[in-house]
């Protein structure tokens, strides 16, 4: 598949004429790179989740914001592809940063940001996030959605239509997937990491019994020609996604034997039960120990949980 690449001009002399000395040489710039996936609409990749992005003569639609440098970054692409059309909407699929930090840079540019009401709830707050051991700090006011959904709703850019669903809490509690019919190609969110394990924002609603759950209403618009864009990795199609959900069915219910078994959080560890499935999912930003850790603290809920001796 045809791709393009876009990269920022260095503001500085060439570098073969430059002299070598690491203090002057500049920051690394943002790359974004560019996937065509139909007339007008693309699949962008960079520094955090990967967007879609619809151009056409209405202004330019984004799926997702990545983090703030890649923002701009975003917008001179997208300058690029539609000759100069302004920035008019932009769908976040969830609340997290990676996705998120971008959103000031294009509301400042003219964006409507639209997400979840939990998306705009959660980054309205400072809060701590015990699935990643951090306080996540409020977003600026600018970066907050103005327009908020509780279900669905449809868009109309350009003649084409856009429907953003939000589906149950698997990956966050402010999960949408935003599906081009017409062109048949859907965006997951991080309901799908594309080849490895998935973050499970178990603070934030998420669970692994929920992630299987949204894959499951994602196959009822996934045909086997369907463009699906993850939220991480490369783009792909239904037989791939079919894999994942068959991973994710399998970690949840030897696990969940496990903690039905009356198995303690390190007797479940030292049982290694994702040992044959580690070598092939677990090279990804989820390294399998931190992995089977999140997917323990949420399935140990079924139950109460059983001390060690020490």
């Amino acid at each position: 598949m045809k791709r393009l690449l876009f990269v920022l001009v260095l503001s500085c002399l060439g570098a073969a004429l430059a002299a070598p000395v690491l203090a002057q040489q500049p920051p690394p710039q943002a790359v974004v790179g560019a996937e065509r996936l139909a007339d007008g609409l693309w699949m962008l990749t960079g520094g955090g989740g990967n967007v879609v992005l619809c151009t056409g003569a209405d202004g330019l639609l984004f799926v997702d914001a990545q983090y703030g440098r890649y923002a701009r970054r975003l917008l001179e692409v997208g300058d690029s592809l539609s000759g100069g059309t302004p920035v008019r909407f932009l769908v976040n699929t969830h609340y997290h940063g990676d996705h998120t930090h971008g959103d000031s840079l294009m509301a400042a540019a003219g964006a409507a940001i639209i997400a979840h009401e939990n998306v705009r709830r959660r980054m309205g707050l400072t809060w701590f996030n015990a699935t990643f051991q951090e306080t996540i700090p409020a977003s600026p006011a600018r970066a907050l959605p103005p327009l908020t959904f509780a279900d669905s709703l449809r868009l109309h850019v350009d003649g084409r239509e856009v429907r953003v669903y939000h589906v149950p809490p698997g990956h966050s509690d402010g999960d949408a997937m935003v599906w081009f019919p017409a062109d048949d190609v859907l965006h997951m969110g991080d309901v799908f990491f594309n080849g490895e394990y998935p973050v499970i924002d178990v603070s934030a609603g998420g669970s692994i019994g929920g992630m299987i759950r949204e894959i499951n209403l994602a196959l009822r618009w996934v045909g086997p020609a369907t463009k699906i864009v993850p939220g991480h990795g490369p783009l792909t199609d239904r037989a791939t996604l079919l894999r994942y959900r068959e991973m994710l069915m399998t970690v949840r219910d030897r696990v969940t034997k496990l903690v039905r078994e009356g198995r303690t959080l390190e007797e479940i560890e030292a049982a290694k039960p994702l040992a044959d499935l580690d070598p092939v999912w677990g090279a990804g930003y989820m390294k399998p120990d931190e992995f089977l850790k999140v997917v323990c603290s949420d399935l140990l809920r079924l139950k109460p949980v059983r001390r060690a001796k020490r």
